[in-house]
This record gives C-alpha cells, structure tokens and sequence, in this order.
C-alpha cells in the first residue's frame, strides 16, 4: 500500500482530503502540529491513517515522518496578519523540501491561489514564493491553483452567504466589480486526487476553476436568485482596504484579521488561463460543474448538516496560533473558579444537552450571552458568530462561538472549552457528568489587575447564567431559549 504524505491535515482542504486519499487505496500520513486537533471522527479504517506531528518550523520534528512515502500533498498557508508570516510560510517550505528530496516520494502536489503574476496581494504574492520554492524541489512538483472555493465551511462562501442573508442592500465597496474564477469544494478535491502521479502534470502550475467568469457582485445577485432572496447592492467608488475589512468583518463571520488578507487578494482581478485549465482538465479527466451548481450542492450539504469542514476551526479564526496542548491542563493556583452541580435527569440526554451548546442552538441563559458576544465583537474578539461546524457533534480543535473545544469525550462524558473572547485573562468551561450529577466549572486565570477587576465586574452575571445553565443542562424543566 502505497503511503501518501498530507500536510495540513486538520485544515479545511487537508479534512476532506483525508478519505479521498484513503478511497484511492492509499495509506495516509497525516501531519498536524497537535495530534490532539486531529478529527477522531474520519470513517474509515485506522489501519490507512498514521499521524505524526511535525511542526515545518522545526526540522528537526520532519524525522518523525517516515521515509517511504510515495506522494505528498503540501497544504498549508497563512491567512495570519502577523508581519512575519510571508518568512514563515517561506521557511515551511524550504524545510519541507529539504526534507522530502531523502524520502523515497515521486510527486509533490501543492494547491495554491488563483494569481494574477502582474499584481498580487501580500498573501497571494507569499503563496507565489512557496510555488517557486517547491518547484525548484528535486522532487517533481505540480501546482494547482484554486480562486473562490465554494462550499460548505469555506471561508469564502460563508462570507457570500453572510452578506446576502442579512443585507437586503449592501452599500458595498467597488471591489465587487472585480472579476473572479471560482470553483466548487467537489472539484478541487476531483483535481487534487487524479493529478496525483500523473507525469504530464509534473514541474507546471495550472489554474483550477468553473467556465463561469464572473464578478463578486454577480455571485452575490446569484445566491439571492437561488435563496428567492430580493437584494440591491450599491457600489461605492471610495472605501479604503482598512474601512473594507471592517465592512466584511462587522457584517459576516469573518475574523478581521482574515477579512484583511481578503480585501487585499479581492481587488485584484483572479481568473483561469483557458489553456492552463483545458490541459488539467485533460490530464485529469475532471469536468468541474457551473457556479450555480456549486451553490446549490453546497446549500444541500448544510441543509443536510453534512459540513465535513470548517474555516472556523481553523486556528485563522482565533485570536492566536497556538497548540490545544498549551491551553489543556486547566490550572488550579493564582485563578477564579466558578464550581456548580446538579443531579441529572438521564445521562444521556443530558450529555446530550451539552453537547449541543452553542451555535444555532444557543446557549441557557441566551439574552446575556448574546450582550456577552456583541461586547466582545466591539473589541475585536470573534463574537457568537462563528457557531459550530455541526449541530449535534463537537471535536478537539473545533470552534463553538467564541469557545474552542479542547477535550470532548461523551463516553467519558466530558467537555472542555477554552475561550478565544478578548480578556484580560485566560477562561475556561469545562462539564463532567460524574456521580449522578452533572458538574460545571469555570475557570478563570487573571493577568494582573486588570483581570481581577474584570472578574469581580461579572460576578453577579455568573449566579445568572451559571447556575441556570447546570441546572437546565442537567435537568431541565423547559425547553432552552432559541437565539
């Protein structure tokens, strides 16, 4: 069995990538920098996966990858804002380079963003250096490059998605006049896989998209013919790159850190060379499907609450870049605590109820955690608005609102949430179902005075919603409020 090598295995494309690649037959290496944020929830037999973490700033974590892999995929980027991530994801890929000339791998496959090489954005121009880079690879490597990608938990659509819902007229900035390629989530997979080993496609790039050409107010008009939605949209000649992102971030789901590598790549004009995307099709045999159709799959998907991934679980939509494992052991000195319990009903449909927090579903006690979310939104945390992935399931590293799940077991019946909200501090909530009594804790660790004093602020707010919130979990007497 043939081993294939997946970076970014815990991202949006790396998810979905994980049973395309096992579907082939393959064996897949799946590398992440915590094994803990790895999805215990992929189908398929456990014998066809092998995690290893490496994190690519670090060479000398590359060892734990074994050597005999016949393929690799490369796909990680940085939507970070930090001043450094063009020469970090430069040197990720010069170390993964270096690494993988010593393996026994055939062929590197790196999906990249649609460029414009005359103009690029700051992030787009940082992907066009890894391209060159991986070319330059002694191991034969091919480029795909994708624009738009549409599709259930696209970080793309959900913010086309966002804007059509909740405005029923934009006054929107004129970059919505730009023309773009864009391309549903099935068939970037399609590429992906069947370029694979393909010699025809060795040492050359191709741009992946639809035959649809069209301009982003276009696609936005498209989703609302397709929603029955009515909407008018106003294009406005002035509005700066910095009042843009805070147009995208106030009014979608987006992170404003993302919204900013967004507008930046958005003014510039992203569309297929036709020979480049007629010779893949060819090499591939795939034949990728209209915008119309890509919508309207995607639409089903999250009406069938089939999201197999998420931008939001993705640490962009944090506040930082870190490992689960720094956040998990909950400390015990120099912090607040919260503890209540409550005998339950019926253990599982109370783990149920837990499980269930957040997103759609809300949360007991809903009115002030909706004041708690918009507060935060203010200052720049993610707010409420980023839900959850699915409405019944949680796993590690998954977003829910301005939570991120680091340990979630119903077996074991244990939930443990670390908060992303701005604080002068560190939170957690955790959940354990022990003893015939559900147990809820919060946990709050201040820096310096300022964190005290915010504690102390909230304190009359926790009797309200933390004693209402164990007992309505634990035993309810009526149905939660619906946000």
């Amino acid at each position: 069995m043939k081993k294939i090598l997946l970076t970014g295995a815990t991202g949006y494309i790396g998810k979905r990538m994980i049973n395309v690649i096992a579907a082939q037959g393959y064996q897949v290496i799946c590398c992440c920098r915590d094994a803990g944020r790895f999805s215990k929830s992929v189908d398929i037999d456990d014998a066809q996966i092998e995690v290893v973490e490496v994190d690519f700033l670090k060479p000398e974590t590359l060892e734990n990858i074994p050597k005999d892999i016949s393929g690799a995929y490369y796909l990680m980027h940085s939507m970070s804002n930090s001043n450094d991530y063009a020469e970090s994801e430069k040197q990720c890929a010069v170390n993964f380079s270096e690494f993988i000339e010593k393996t026994d791998c055939e062929h590197i496959i790196y999906l990249s963003g649609l460029v414009n090489e005359k103009h690029l954005s700051a992030h787009l121009s940082s992907r066009f250096e890894v391209e060159k880079i991986l070319m330059e690879c002694k191991v034969p490597a091919t480029v795909l490059r994708a624009g738009i990608i549409i599709g259930s938990g696209s970080a793309s659509f959900e913010i086309i998605r966002d804007l059509v819902e909740k405005l029923p007229v934009m006054v929107a900035p004129k970059w919505l006049h730009t023309r773009c390629q864009p391309i549903g989530i099935a068939n970037v997979l399609d590429f992906l896989i069947f370029t694979l080993f393909k010699k025809q496609a060795y040492h050359k790039n191709f741009d992946i998209g639809c035959d649809n050409v069209l301009t982003y107010k276009e696609m936005l008009l498209e989703l609302a013919k397709i929603r029955g939605l009515k909407r008018t949209i106003i294009t406005l000649p002035v509005m700066t790159p910095k009042l843009s992102s805070y147009w995208l971030y106030f009014i979608t789901s987006t992170s404003y850190n993302l919204a900013q590598a967004l507008v930046g790549s958005m003014k510039i004009e992203v569309v297929c060379r036709p020979e480049s995307l007629r010779e893949i099709k060819e090499i591939t045999g795939v034949q990728p499907f209209s915008y119309d159709t890509a919508i309207r799959r995607t639409l089903a998907k999250i009406q069938d609450n089939e999201i197999a991934s998420s931008w939001k679980d993705s640490f962009i939509s944090s506040r930082s870049d870190s490992s689960l494992k720094d956040y998990l052991d909950v400390p015990k000195y120099g912090c607040f605590t919260d503890l209540r319990s409550a005998e339950y009903d019926d253990r599982e449909k109370c783990l149920d109820r837990v499980f269930a927090l957040g997103g759609a579903n809300g949360w007991y006690g809903q009115s002030l955690w909706k004041i708690r979310g918009f507060l935060d939104l203010l200052v720049g945390g993610p707010g409420l608005r980023r839900g959850r992935t699915s409405s019944t399931q949680l796993h590690e590293g998954d977003a829910l609102d301005f939570w991120r799940v680091l340990h979630a077991d119903k077996k074991e019946g244990k939930l443990i949430l670390f908060a992303e909200m701005k604080l002068p501090g560190e939170a957690w909530l955790m959940f354990k179902v022990h003893k015939g009594k559900l147990w809820q804790k919060a946990v709050f660790r201040p820096h310096g005075l300022s964190g005290r004093l915010y504690w102390y602020s909230v304190l009359p707010f926790h009797g309200i919603i933390f004693k209402g919130m164990v007992r309505k979990l634990a035993h309810p007497q009526r149905p939660p409020e619906t946000p």
